[in-house]
């Protein structure tokens, strides 16, 4: 089980990372977040509360991919463009989260921060996956990096996140804190780098 000492080590970690990233790719964020606003006609930043440590909101970064169009019947349609596709597609669309982890809101690794109606939601045991601060990547987000194909194809996409998909996370997010270790981190921060 992860200790107060490992968590005091990985936040170390963070802030030190962080601050070796940001600069390199402080350009590309406001370039992206430019481009963003022009593609979508909208602020280039999207932000949507998640759930943090503790069960504790927080609002999270990221680049905005969807353009809202309003149809004939007045029916509001969020659709991803060709640049939010593509932004989708190679995580280029959190890069914004590295300001997350500079606040402290996230860390580099860990569970994939959830709306609201899950994590805040566990129970007993499962409730460990709330010592650590959500993740930009993690054990889960790797297994599930096609996480938006997998659900599109499904009758029923949301029944099946929620009793498939959801179940083996909390599943991988409990063995991740039970065993965790510096290392693992490293391990899955290099294994997150091979698979862009």
């Amino acid at each position: 089980m992860i200790t107060k000492k490992q968590l005091k080590t990985k936040r170390i970690f963070d802030i030190f990372l962080v601050s070796l990233l940001l600069p390199f790719l402080i350009v590309p964020i406001i370039l992206l977040i430019t481009l963003a606003t022009i593609d979508t006609k909208k602020y280039g930043v999207f932000t949507q509360y998640r759930v943090g440590q503790y069960g504790k909101l927080f609002k999270i970064y990221k680049i905005r991919t969807l353009k809202e169009e309003v149809h004939q019947l007045g029916h509001l349609d969020k659709s991803a463009t060709t640049l939010g596709k593509f932004l989708r597609q190679t995580k280029l669309d959190e890069l914004p989260q590295l300001f997350n982890v500079l606040k402290g809101d996230m860390s580099f690794v860990g569970p994939r921060p959830d709306v609201q109606g899950f994590a805040d939601e566990l129970e007993g045991d499962d409730r460990i996956i709330l010592l650590v601060k959500p993740g930009v990547t993690g054990e889960a987000t790797l297994k599930y990096k096609d996480e938006e194909l997998i659900l599109e194809q499904q009758d029923d996409p949301e029944h099946y996140n929620r009793a498939i998909i959801w179940v083996d996370k909390v599943k991988i997010n409990k063995s991740y804190v039970q065993n965790y270790s510096f290392y693992l981190d490293l391990r899955l921060i290099l294994k997150s780098i091979l698979n862009k």
